[in-house]
């Protein structure tokens, strides 16, 4: 049979204020089609499936409007597997899994037992065809209690362990399921895997105080481990069958001009060869650097290819620039659009810094909160639950939908 992984797709996410409707509509129609003409027969999708907890109804509706395309009667798409990233809120992801399991769509959007995570899903003639163990991002909830005045160290070994734990009772449960077939079993997983290589646009990286987790902690009997969290795509640790698909659209201009894939994978018994699938560039975004003569050569050349383009600039020349805005800007025609400015110049130490020359724009809005708990709560553990919560807040507010703000400010 032939398998899709897919993570990340962070519906919602804005790119320095500017919303990205278009593109991720583009990207689900691309992956519709690449479904249908690659005969794909299980579509899994490994977390982050919106960009925040409480996603607006446009992302809500690109969501659900392609889940009911890509399992109509004439896609050769049979199940799609969904769990739960860092980003997701679990009891939204879950709220419609009854109703879309009759469709076989299997959601997992909270932690659950063995008997729940993983499913064995049924080929044309009934029997299973594949096991998949369907683990959702993984909290420190959801793997031990900490017990008061418990330092980050102890913290972390037994989320270690948890997490070790959680996956080898899923093996078990594969392992009694698949029965001796000769069929794949399949894990799912959102974390970050000790040696991957992390780009601008991911946050949240730990779970807990717990920053990376060792591939060890999936059992051999995985045929393939299909990961989200990362948005590079590549292998775990080196290991072939431990992938990261990566986020399908670049999430930050730290990503722009990478290569973007989904995993396609095809099963003969218990076999899984692997193919990277390319995803089409949706939006162009560049990033030009250099000092004020460089910078406008290069947004003049950009202009005059009149091709839809976003851009950031990087301004590292020795001498400030006071309408560095203006400068920039008039240099812009066609399709460009710049969406953010930055001056990299060197910051003198001592006495003669300027702590304003780090401004706003440049830190970004979750930065500006980051700052201001560490501000808030020095002493906090930056794990701390209570902090957490404040996050996962701010995180729905910025979410809303324009001028519903103000309704929660209260």
């Amino acid at each position: 049979m032939n398998i899709l992984h897919t993570s990340d797709w962070h519906l919602g996410h804005q790119l320095y204020g500017r919303r990205r409707h278009e593109e991720f509509e583009a990207f689900l129609a691309w992956l519709q089609t690449t479904v249908r003409e690659r005969r794909v027969e299980t579509l899994l999708l490994a977390g982050d499936v919106f960009d925040s907890a409480l996603p607006g109804t446009r992302a809500q509706e690109m969501y659900y409007r392609f889940l009911g395309n890509v399992l109509d009667s004439s896609s050769p798409c049979r199940h799609v597997v969904v769990i739960a990233g860092n980003h997701d809120s679990p009891a939204f992801l879950d709220a419609p899994h009854t109703l879309l399991s009759v469709m076989g769509i299997h959601v997992a959007g909270r932690a659950r037992e063995p008997e729940e995570e993983v499913l064995a899903l049924a080929g044309p003639d009934g029997e299973p065809e594949l096991i998949v163990c369907a683990v959702p991002f993984l909290r420190e909830r959801d793997l031990f209690r900490a017990r008061e005045g418990e330092g980050r160290e102890a913290r972390d070994r037994l989320m270690a362990e948890g997490m070790r734990e959680h996956y080898r009772r899923a093996a078990l449960r594969a392992e009694e399921l698949r029965a001796g077939r000769d069929i794949p079993v399949v894990a799912m997983g959102h974390l970050f895997a000790s040696g991957g290589t992390v780009s601008e646009g991911v946050r949240d990286l730990r779970i807990g105080s717990l920053g990376q987790v060792e591939t060890g902690i999936f059992p051999e009997c995985f045929h393939y481990v299909a990961l989200g969290h990362l948005h590079i795509p590549q292998k775990a640790g080196g290991n072939e069958r431990i992938r990261y698909s990566g986020s399908p659209l670049p999430m930050s201009f730290g990503e722009a001009g990478r290569p973007k894939e989904v995993c396609l994978l095809e099963t003969a018994g218990a076999h899984v060869k692997v193919e990277r699938v390319p995803v089409p560039v949706f939006q162009r975004l560049e990033s030009v650097e250099g000092d004020l003569d460089a910078i406008a050569a290069r947004l003049t050349e950009l202009s005059a290819q009149s091709a839809p383009c976003w851009v950031e600039v990087t301004h590292t020349g020795a001498l400030p620039v006071p309408d560095l805005r203006e400068q920039v800007e008039a240099h812009v025609s066609g399709g460009v659009e710049v969406l953010r400015i930055r001056n990299a110049r060197p910051v003198p130490e001592g006495m003669d810094a300027d702590p304003a020359r780090e401004t706003l724009e440049e830190m970004g809005v979750e930065e500006v909160f980051e700052r201001r708990l560490r501000e808030a709560f020095p002493e906090a553990d930056p794990a701390d639950p209570k902090l957490e919560e404040l996050r996962e807040l701010y995180r729905e507010v910025l979410a809303m939908p324009d001028g519903e703000e103000d309704s929660c400010a209260s």
